[in-house]
């Protein structure tokens, strides 16, 4: 049982003692402590030396670990009588901004986890967490739990293929082995904790402890989740928003407000749009056709980096229209690749679940026996030569694969046949974390390295705009504003840094919410709301160029010079020796070009 201590420590410093809040134990044997002046880490010897010790048990508590000021890496742990609970448990995707907390507690002692939604920035760590030795209940929706076996297999799958190229290239450089964070049998085990739910029925997960999903329009399955704990005959309730939905997409619902908004003491809200507006929604339909006649027309491909699970459906929901209408002139029933065996099993998922989770044009669909995810011209590539062959066709074609930001899957594997190619489109339909490829693209980088080859980006790069699974910030603050009671504290998360602070800023300033944007490791008492452990954002520090590679440099540049000074000093030679040295230095600059 985990216990908060009351101690009594004396400083050498200072040559006073004073007391401290014992916290929590880290992997580590650091004791994390608290003081009204201090934050102290004390070594488990030293805590030894302490003059007296009173037990109690820890109180109703939420600690902030990860998408703190960051848009991936969903991780949050409550607290409540000796008992520990993680809401999301997601893998970082991108560029890490911010230091983040290690979980504060050993995953054996995790009595469960209740997931919001299933994509991979909230999902992906949870085998991580079963290797690590976690034993609990997942808590989730049934399309979510559905989702998740297929999802997280690939995740591992992913991981797994990763380890056998870096090793390959580690044992040729006598490097030690690279070990995958996980792997499936990591995967295959944490998917027997999954405990289906319905939508809306309030579950009793522990003696003190009530949750219940609600429909929050992200994604199929997607949830907010109400969280009732009590303790000492005191409730307090906390709502975690997963990530809000936008509105008008096509095939699920969009969000709706949860049906007691008048009881909520804490909200932790997502920020990834706080402070950018989606543009009027546009006719996609009319938009995608118009792209896909203009790249045709000059002899070009459409690749389109797409998510596998959610964004791929949605585009072929909008495709399926553009073929029945007959909006693409002049290359008859062109081709459309999804290349993803993912994306492929997801969209048999979305056309088997429960047509409850269907907006109304889908449900209509569906009911008059139309399926409203294929059409002719469709082609799925499963497996690996099937996903090569693509690049052989060579007509004007359409290619749809994950994964959506570029940072791993077949959809490096067209952007290297594609990227260099004037006459083709790379089509971005989803949000692009800073620090991924997608992103770099969208900024406009010039040349990029895929699979040990420098490739120019000649290609056109396009976002389109308005297609985003996540509310604005107009529809965070619409959602936000259907609490009939203004939340204690509204916890900002799940944004970068400025748009994490700028829609922190926003409803407090402008709409009167008592709002905070906490940092990793920042913790609550949520019978008080009080803080117990500030923070502040400690950011990952880049790597320096090395006193030895600059030297490195150096040489080059020396050895250059001195190279240019004998070709100089050839002036006169015979023709034909000229020539052999010109060919043999341009066959070098050829090999170290960038």
């Amino acid at each position: 049982m985990m216990y908060l201590k009351v101690a009594l420590l004396y400083s050498r410093k200072s040559k006073k003692s004073f007391k401290a809040l014992f916290l929590y134990q880290t992997p580590q044997k650091y004791y994390t402590l608290k003081h009204k002046k201090y934050n102290l880490f004390v070594t488990k010897a030293e805590i030894g030396g302490i003059n007296k010790i009173e037990r109690k048990c820890v109180s109703m508590k939420v600690t902030f670990l990860g998408a703190a000021h960051e848009v991936t890496g969903s991780c949050t742990l409550i607290e409540t009588n000796g008992k520990n609970i993680l809401v999301d448990c997601g893998m970082e995707q991108g560029a890490d901004i911010f230091e983040n907390q290690e979980i504060p507690v050993n995953p054996n002692d995790i009595e469960c986890v209740l997931l919001t939604h299933a994509h991979i920035d909230h999902s992906g760590n949870l085998p991580l967490l079963y290797k690590n030795g976690f034993r609990g209940k997942i808590y989730a929706t049934n399309e979510t739990s559905d989702l998740c076996e297929i999802m997280l297999p690939d995740s591992a799958h992913i991981q797994e293929t990763e380890a056998k190229w870096r090793n390959r290239k580690a044992k040729r450089a006598g490097r030690e082995e690279y070990v995958p964070i996980y792997d499936m049998d990591d995967t295959i085990g944490v998917l027997q904790q999954f405990r289906p739910c319905n939508y809306d029925e309030k579950i009793r997960i522990l003696e003190n402890v009530e949750i219940r999903f609600h429909d929050i329009g992200h994604l199929l399955g997607s949830s907010c989740i109400e969280i009732w704990i009590t303790e000492s005959g005191i409730t307090k309730k906390t709502v975690f928003s997963g990530d809000v939905g936008n509105t008008n997409q096509p095939i699920i619902k969009d969000p709706t407000p949860i049906y007691d908004t008048d009881d909520t003491d804490y909200l932790v809200i997502e920020s990834t749009y706080g402070n950018r507006f989606h543009t009027e929604v546009p006719d996609y339909i009319t938009l995608l056709a118009g792209e896909f006649q203009r790249t045709f027309d000059r002899g070009g491909n459409v690749v389109i980096p797409s998510f596998a699970v959610g964004r791929t459906q949605e585009l072929l929901y909008y495709i399926r229209q553009i073929k029945e209408q007959n909006l693409v002139k002049g290359y008859g029933d062109f081709s459309v690749y999804v290349d993803s065996p993912l994306a492929n099993e997801a969209t048999a998922i979305f056309l088997q679940c429960d047509v409850k989770c269907l907006d109304e044009e889908a449900r209509a669909l569906v009911d008059s026996g139309i399926n409203p995810l294929t059409f002719s011209g469709l082609k799925l590539a499963v497996s690996t030569d099937e996903s090569v062959a693509i690049n052989f066709d060579e007509k004007p074609k359409v290619i749809i694969s994950s994964s959506g930001m570029c940072e791993a899957g077949r959809i490096r594997h067209h952007l290297k046949h594609n990227l260099w190619r004037r006459e083709c489109l790379i089509l971005f339909v989803g949000y692009q974390a800073e620090g991924t490829l997608g992103r770099m693209l969208c900024d406009g980088v010039k040349n990029v390295k895929l699979f040990g080859e420098d490739i120019e980006v000649n290609a056109e790069i396009k976002m389109l705009d308005g297609i985003s699974g996540h509310a604005d910030k107009n529809g965070l603050i619409k959602w936000l504003k259907t609490f009939k009671k203004k939340p204690e504290i509204v916890f900002v998360n799940h944004g970068e840094e400025k748009s994490c602070d700028e829609f922190t800023d926003c409803i407090r300033n402008e709409y009167g919410y008592n709002s905070v944007a906490p940092y990793s490791g920042t913790c609550y008492d949520l019978l008080t709301g009080e803080v117990v452990v500030q923070t502040y954002g400690i950011r990952v520090q880049k790597k320096k160029t090395t006193k030895r590679a600059a030297t490195v440099f150096g040489r080059l540049i020396a050895a250059a010079e001195r190279l240019l000074a004998v070709a100089r000093s050839c002036e006169g030679m015979a023709n034909k020796d000229l020539a052999k040295f010109a060919d043999q230095i341009d066959m070098l600059s050829e090999k170290w070009k960038r």
